[in-house]
C-alpha cells in the first residue's frame, strides 16, 4: 500500500520551503501575456487554480529577458520592455497564489536556439525541422549581453516578489542546453571546448543572480539528462549512438551545477530532435524517469525534482519513499486537473482525472497550430475565465444520446449544473469508441479516463440506461428539455472491391488474436498506425498502405512528438510504410495496391485491417432542442470529443 502521506510533506529550496512535493510544470499557454506586457486576468486565474488544487511550487512557462541580442524568443513579450506593467501584474498573480500557500518561480530564459529559425545558436546549426536553414553563431560578446539581461531581469523578478528563479534552460535543446552539447557546440573560444567552458553560461548566470540577490535566494534548472540525439533533425530511441549529452555526463554536469551555486534541479529528458522524450506520448511508460533521476539524486546534494509521464500518484509516493527524488514536476496532468495533488495526497486517486499523454491540446493547439492552449480532457484548461461552469437554468431534463467520451462529458457536464439527466447507450457498456482506444497495450491512461467518466456519472447520479437504441421517432416524444446526440461513428466502407473481406480497425483492436503474424493495414493515420506499432511490439510483420503523401496526416492530424516517434519505431522496427499508394482490392491472401507510378502490386498478408476511417453516426433530427455533438458531427479525436460535449451542455 503506498503511503500517499509523503506527498503532502515539505522540502527546502535554498531559503524557501516548499509545502509540499508537487510542483508544476513550467508550460507554455500562449495566454501570458496581453499585447502592453502585462500578465493576463487569464493567466492570473489559470495559475490560481493550480494553487488551489495544491501544488507547492509553480513554474511559469519561459519568459524572456533579451531585449537586444535576439529579441524574439517566441515565449512573450520582453519583461523589461515593460516593467512597471510586470510589476504590477505580478503582485495579482503573486498574491492570488500565495493565498494557498504556493510558491511560484519565474522561469527565465536565455534564448531558443536552433529550434526556431532566425535564432542565434552556439555554432552555426542547422535548424530544428529544416534541411538548409542555419542559426547565425552568437557572438562572445552577444553571449555576455544575454547573461547579463537574464540576470538583470531575475533582480527585478526578486524585486517583484517572486519567490525564485528556474533558468531555461538546460533542456529540449535550447540554448543553454546547446552550449552544453558536444554536436550543437563547436565553439573554440571561452564558451566551447571543455566542459567547464560548455557550462560557463549556466555557471555566470547563476553567479550573477546570487551576488545580487543574495545566497538564500533560489535559483534552479531544468535540466535534461538524457538528450537522445545524434545529430541535427535525428533522434535515438535509446542511447546507443548518444552525441548530445549521455546520462553519465549528465550526472557529472548535475554536480558541477551544484557546485555553481544552484539550489535545485528539475529534471526530465530530450530535445527538440527527440521529441518523444522530450514531451512524451503515451508511447513512452509512465515513471520512465525514476532510474535516471535516483541517478542524479544520489551524485548531489540539492534537491531534484523529477518530470516526464509522472502521473502515477502511487508509483511516485513509493519513489519518493525509496529516496529516488525529492518532489515531483507534473504539467500535463496538472493541466488535465488541477486538483491533482490534493487528491493524490488523500489517496483519493481514483478521482483524478487523468492525464491520456495525447499531446494534442497542450502541446499540439500551442506549437504546431498557434493557437491558445488547451487539454483533450479539460476542456477548459487556460480558458478557465470564458468556460466556467455555469449555474444551472432553472429545473430541466437533458436526455444524452450516445455513452462515448462525448456523450459522458455532455451528461457529467449537465449533472454538474443540477440538472435531471438521462444518458442512454445503445451497447451494453459506457466507452464509445474509447473502449477501443483505450485497449492498446500503450493506452491506459484512455482506459482510466473510461473508468473516470464512469464513476463520475453515478456520483453525480446520472441515470444511464445501457442496451437501447434511440430513433428519431423517439426523440420526437421525448419529454426532455434538451436533447444532446452524441451517437458517435461507424467503420468507412469506401467502394472499393472486396473490402468487407478486410477486419476493421475496431474488430482488430478488440480482438487481437484474430491477427496473424503478416498484417497489412489499409489507411495510415493515427488509428491505423498506431494497431500497427501494438502488433510490432508483439514480434508481427506490419505493412502500412497510405493514399496521402505521408502518415498519420489523414483525418485530425497528430501532435509532432506523437508522430516523430511513430516513424522512429517503424525504421527501426522494419515497418514497411507505403505512402502516395492506393488500394484498389482488398483479397483473401491481402491487398491489391496502385503505386504512384500507376504500376500495380499484390501485398499478401495473413490478415488485412480495414483503418481507412469512421463516417458519422448521428439520429436524423429536426427538432430546435436537440444539438450534435463528437463523431456525431466528423470523426475526429477526444479532444474535439470532450470539448463539444462540455460546450453543449453548458449552453443549455
Amino acid at each position: 500500500m503506498s503511503n500517499f502521506s509523503i506527498l503532502g510533506t515539505p522540502f527546502q529550496i535554498a531559503g524557501v520551503t516548499i509545502k509540499n512535493r508537487y510542483a508544476f510544470s513550467p508550460v507554455t499557454t500562449a495566454t501570458m501575456w496581453d499585447e502592453k506586457g502585462r500578465i493576463t486576468p487569464k493567466f492570473i486565474r489559470y495559475m490560481e487554480d493550480r494553487a488551489k488544487g495544491g501544488f507547492g511550487l509553480l513554474v511559469t512557462g519561459a519568459m524572456t529577458t533579451d531585449g537586444e541580442v535576439d529579441p524574439y524568443a517566441a515565449t512573450g513579450p520582453v519583461i523589461m520592455a515593460a516593467p512597471e506593467e510586470f510589476r504590477e501584474t505580478s503582485k495579482q498573480m503573486l498574491d492570488a497564489v500565495h493565498a494557498h500557500g504556493a510558491k511560484m518561480f519565474a522561469q527565465l530564459t536565455m534564448g531558443l536556439g536552433r529550434n526556431y529559425p532566425g535564432l542565434p545558436s552556439t555554432s552555426e546549426n542547422i535548424v530544428f525541422g529544416t534541411a538548409d536553414q542555419v542559426s547565425p553563431e552568437l557572438t562572445a560578446e552577444q553571449i555576455k549581453t544575454k547573461i547579463r539581461e537574464l540576470v538583470e531581469t531575475a533582480v527585478f523578478c526578486k524585486e517583484c516578489g517572486w519567490d525564485g528563479i528556474e533558468v531555461h534552460a538546460m533542456h529540449w535543446g535550447y540554448l543553454l542546453d546547446q552550449f552544453a552539447m558536444k554536436c550543437f557546440n563547436r565553439r573554440t573560444d571561452e564558451y566551447g571546448g571543455t566542459w567547464e567552458n560548455r557550462l560557463r553560461a549556466a555557471r555566470e548566470i547563476v553567479e550573477g543572480i546570487k551576488a545580487a540577490c543574495g545566497k538564500d535566494y533560489p535559483v534552479g534548472m531544468r535540466f535534461s539528462l538524457e538528450t537522445y540525439v545524434k545529430g541535427a533533425n535525428q533522434g535515438l530511441l535509446t542511447p546507443e549512438g548518444e552525441q548530445g549529452r549521455t546520462l553519465e555526463e549528465s550526472i557529472e554536469c548535475a554536480k558541477m551545477l551544484e557546485s555553481y551555486g544552484y539550489d535545485y534541479l528539475s529534471v526530465d529528458t530530450g530535445v527538440y530532435d527527440s521529441f518523444w522524450y522530450a514531451c512524451s506520448p503515451m508511447y513512452i511508460p509512465q515513471s520512465f524517469m525514476f532510474d535516471m533521476a535516483e541517478k542524479c539524486t544520489k551524485a548531489v546534494n540539492i534537491p531534484v525534482i523529477c518530470g516526464g509521464r509522472m502521473n502515477d500518484a502511487a508509483a511516485c509516493a513509493d519513489a519518493l519513499e525509496a529516496g529516488k527524488f525529492t518532489a515531483v514536476t507534473l504539467g500535463r496532468p496538472g493541466i488535465a486537473d488541477p486538483d491533482y495533488p490534493n487528491k493524490a495526497i488523500a489517496g483519493e486517486i481514483e478521482k483524478i482525472r487523468p492525464c491520456i499523454a495525447c499531446n494534442a491540446g497542450c502541446f499540439k493547439s500551442v506549437c504546431m497550430d498557434q493557437k491558445p492552449m488547451t487539454c483533450a480532457v479539460n476542456p477548459i484548461a487556460a480558458n478557465e475565465l470564458e468556460l466556467d461552469l455555469k449555474p444551472g437554468n432553472g429545473e430541466k431534463k437533458v436526455l444524452v444520446a450516445g455513452g462515448g467520451v462525448a456523450g459522458m462529458e455532455a451528461a457529467r457536464t449537465a449533472a454538474r449544473r443540477g440538472y435531471d439527466v438521462t444518458l442512454i447507450e445503445k451497447t451494453d457498456k459506457l466507452g464509445g469508441h474509447i473502449i477501443e482506444a483505450g485497449a492498446h497495450s500503450f493506452k491506459k491512461e484512455i482506459e482510466q479516463l473510461n473508468c473516470w467518466y464512469q464513476r463520475e456519472l453515478k456520483e453525480l447520479g446520472v441515470n444511464v440506461v445501457l442496451n437501447k437504441e434511440l430513433t428519431a421517432e423517439d426523440l420526437q416524444t421525448c419529454p426532455a428539455d434538451a436533447i444532446i446526440i452524441a451517437t458517435g461513428s461507424n467503420t468507412a466502407m469506401p467502394p472499393i472491391p472486396g473490402i468487407e473481406k478486410a477486419i476493421t480497425a475496431l474488430d482488430a483492436i478488440n480482438n487481437p488474436e484474430k491477427l496473424g503474424d503478416t498484417i497489412v493495414i489499409a489507411g495510415g493515420g493515427l488509428v491505423g498506425c498506431e494497431i500497427g506499432y501494438d502488433e510490432v511490439l508483439k514480434g508481427k510483420k506490419v505493412t502500412v498502405v497510405e493514399l496521402m503523401d505521408d502518415i498519420m496526416a489523414a483525418g485530425a492530424a497528430a501532435p509532432l512528438p506523437n508522430i516523430m516517434m511513430i516513424k522512429a519505431e517503424f525504421a527501426a522496427r522494419n515497418v514497411c510504410v507505403m505512402t502516395k499508394t492506393k488500394v484498389t482490392e482488398f483479397c483473401d491472401d491481402g491487398i491489391v495496391v496502385q503505386k504512384e507510378d500507376g504500376t500495380s502490386a499484390k501485398i499478401e498478408a495473413d490478415t488485412v485491417i480495414n483503418a481507412l476511417g469512421f463516417r458519422p453516426a448521428p439520429i436524423q433530427t429536426d427538432l430546435p432542442n436537440a444539438c450534435v455533438i463528437g463523431d456525431a458531427t466528423g470523426a475526429a479525436n477526444i479532444l474535439k470529443a470532450v470539448a463539444e460535449g462540455y460546450r453543449a451542455a453548458n449552453s443549455i
